[in-house]
């Protein structure tokens, strides 16, 4: 799973462990604790099941008091994903082949790749959607 910050003020969170609820919520409440108390935060989430889950939607109240809104992507759109678009570049462009020799190389490219975001890479995702929707 990986999570990442559009403005980048947010920084990353990635992880080798399976997406469940309890690693969602868990990234989500160091998110709360990184963010600026006064910067107003939007998340887009895919309508998974974990994200709907009771234990997780016990959380909203609370990081909604933090500024941290959620909405809901519909299903089956990744190319609405900000998230899916990144990966979508970085696997595609940026990585290079021997980033594929381990998966532990794998991860230290991505960590260095997601590192450098906004200074040695960035994307303009208004550009890269439009280009998905024209084809």
């Amino acid at each position: 799973m990986t999570a990442y910050s559009h403005s980048r003020a947010g920084g990353s969170h990635t992880t080798t462990e399976p997406e469940t609820t309890k690693t969602v919520i868990e990234a989500f409440d160091r998110f709360v604790v990184q963010k600026d108390p006064d910067t107003f935060a939007v998340v887009a989430l895919k309508s998974a099941s974990m994200h709907r889950s009771i234990t997780y939607r016990g959380k909203i109240v609370e990081w909604i008091s933090h500024r941290v809104h959620l909405v809901y992507l519909l299903a089956y759109l990744p190319e609405l994903n900000l998230i899916e678009i990144l990966w979508r570049k970085m696997k595609y462009a940026w990585l290079p082949l021997s980033a594929y020799f381990s998966f532990d190389r794998l991860c230290d490219e991505v960590h260095r790749l997601l590192g450098g975001y906004g200074t040695d890479r960035a994307i303009n995702f208004e550009e890269e959607l439009i280009k998905m929707i024209l084809g």
